[in-house]
């Protein structure tokens, strides 16, 4: 599954330049996570990296975007087809 951003974000900036994916920007009033782009950064590191240094842990997985792994995987090799890599 993807992962969200709660509303408990304190807009620190450190979770966006960690995605490998691009997928996430500054929302209406919180940084967001595009469900199209995020792999929980399957394909490029063991663990997703916006978890790893959001201070305030904000950022779970949501519910409402359930994926396997393979799917997520799936995701990967496509965004980076899309990159043309």
């Amino acid at each position: 599954m993807a992962l969200m951003i709660t509303d408990e974000c304190i807009n620190c900036d450190v979770c966006e330049p960690e995605c490998p994916n691009d997928a996430i920007s500054m929302g209406p009033e919180i940084y967001v996570i595009d469900p199209k782009k995020c792999t929980e950064c399957v394909g490029h590191f063991d663990e997703p990296q916006c978890i790893q240094v959001c201070p305030v842990e904000c950022i779970p997985r949501d519910p409402e975007h359930m994926e396997t792994p393979g799917e997520l995987m799936a995701k990967y090799h496509a965004l980076q087809a899309a990159k043309g890599e």
